[in-house]
């Protein structure tokens, strides 16, 4: 097989760009520490609900205008249900499951996670505005995925 000269230039320029990228996105990567967002802090599924913080989910206050929401998804439920916030606040979520993968979505925000079993995920967010919130499961759960949901209510 014959390739011409002018192709196997190209050929090489070619590679010589894939590896220049690939380069580029190892050191963007590793060396700068970039990172996806993380849920590698693990807990004992079976033990959910004995595990700090998840023994005792709800609404805490952390300092002023900052608040931890710790939540629990599970077998069609997020526990707990209906919470209350002040407008302006920011508020870091701590979610995880016991029982099979659920999703975390605060619709018209950009929060949206997947709940793994045993994975405790984190997020933070700002309220900067009233109004009421739905959280979604968005991942299928199970028979009663449907009626998986609750509100969070900002408040002036």
């Amino acid at each position: 097989m014959h390739i011409h000269k002018l192709e196997k230039y190209w050929l090489v320029f070619g590679i010589i760009l894939l590896g220049v990228f690939l380069t580029v996105l190892g050191i963007s990567a590793f060396a700068a520490g970039n990172q996806p967002a993380s849920d590698a802090d693990l807990i004992d599924p079976a033990k959910v609900h004995q595990t700090a913080p998840f023994d005792k989910p709800g609404l805490h206050k952390i300092d002023d205008n900052e608040y931890e929401l710790v939540m629990v998804a599970q077998a069609f439920t997020f526990t707990p249900g209906n919470v209350e916030i002040p407008k302006g606040a920011k508020v870091t979520f701590l979610v995880t499951s016991p029982d099979v993968v659920h999703g975390f979505q605060l619709t018209g925000t950009p929060v949206n996670m997947m709940v793994v079993p045993g994975h405790i995920n984190s997020l933070t967010y700002t309220f900067d505005e009233a109004g009421e919130f739905l959280i979604l499961c968005n991942e299928y759960c199970g028979t009663g995925h449907h009626m998986m949901s609750t509100k969070i209510k900002v408040v002036d």
